[in-house]
């Protein structure tokens, strides 16, 4: 008998409602223009380099944070740039079109 059984034998008239299960993400301001994904290498290590959001700072910064955590990689957020070790272009590509940004690869 799991959590769920038990509760409806105590509270047989309740009746959960969807509102309280749902998880409510932070809202990031989506832009016209599209984001530039590109590809440098910096001392013969490659990273990609995420450019051209104009919105908040904080947001950006956000998204930084989620994409390092997807990636399970290092990086930094530094002169209105996000910089992922490594080349991940298409996993962050995906990533943000699945998040409604428009993105434009540069660099090969």
């Amino acid at each position: 008998m799991d959590l769920q059984d038990q509760l409806k034998k105590l509270f047989p008239e309740h009746t959960p409602s969807e509102e309280n299960n749902t998880v409510n993400e932070p809202a990031v301001w989506l832009q016209d223009e599209p984001l530039i994904c590109k590809y440098e290498k910096r001392k013969g290590k490659p990273i990609t380099i995420i450019e051209g959001y104009t919105g908040a700072t904080q947001d950006f910064k956000q998204l930084a944070k989620e994409l390092k955590k997807l990636l399970s990689v290092g990086g930094s957020f530094k002169n209105e740039q996000i910089i992922i070790q490594g080349d991940y272009r298409n996993k962050i590509m995906t990533f943000l079109k699945e998040k409604g940004f428009k993105v434009k690869r540069v660099g090969g």
